[in-house]
């Protein structure tokens, strides 16, 4: 058995993955949903970062940033699914995911879907900064710190992102 397959001792590493998934699931269902634009994916996402919370919980060093660790661990398993789907994309063809489901539509709101289109269809980096910006409501270097860039990354990659949703033609360097 790989160490990191042991599972903690019950009692403090239950109790604490528990409440935090009780509180922050939903939430982060919701961050990887807008980056992968499924409900199933998404659900699989968020709960494969609270697994891998659980069995590294001997060996996380500073567990006040949880949260934080939870959302870098969701928008990568977001990336490695568009990854995944770009590969498969290239030897199957394109193929779209069904993701207006009744559980989507409600999640997400039928005002809210012409929005959704709109930053799904931008390039990953400028979609996440934004999830992470408007929708999670974090700040420059919290965006930073989730995605490992610079605040100056996250500044100009808004900036560019804001341009393209509000319609302006935009300098690419």
């Amino acid at each position: 058995m790989r160490p990191e397959t042991v599972h903690p001792p019950p009692g403090a590493a239950d109790t604490a993955v528990t409440e935090l998934f009780l509180a922050h699931r939903l939430a982060l269902v919701r961050l990887a949903f807008l980056l992968v634009g499924d409900q199933e994916t998404a659900e699989d996402v968020a709960q494969d970062a609270f697994a891998e919370v659980y069995r590294r919980w001997s060996r996380l060093a500073d567990r006040g940033q949880l949260l934080p660790y939870l959302r870098t661990a969701v928008v990568n398993g977001c990336r490695m699914v568009l990854r995944r789907r770009a590969v498969v994309g290239r030897f199957r063809g394109h193929r779209e995911v069904p993701f207006w489901s009744a559980e989507a539509a409600a999640l997400l709101g039928e005002t809210r879907r012409e929005v959704f289109l709109a930053v799904r269809a931008l390039p990953r980096r400028r979609r996440e900064v934004l999830v992470l910006r408007f929708y999670l409501d974090l700040s420059e270097a919290e965006i930073a710190q989730v995605m490992g860039v610079s605040r100056g990354t996250v500044k100009s990659t808004a900036s560019r992102a804001l341009k393209v949703l509000a319609g302006k033609p935009q300098e690419e360097r």
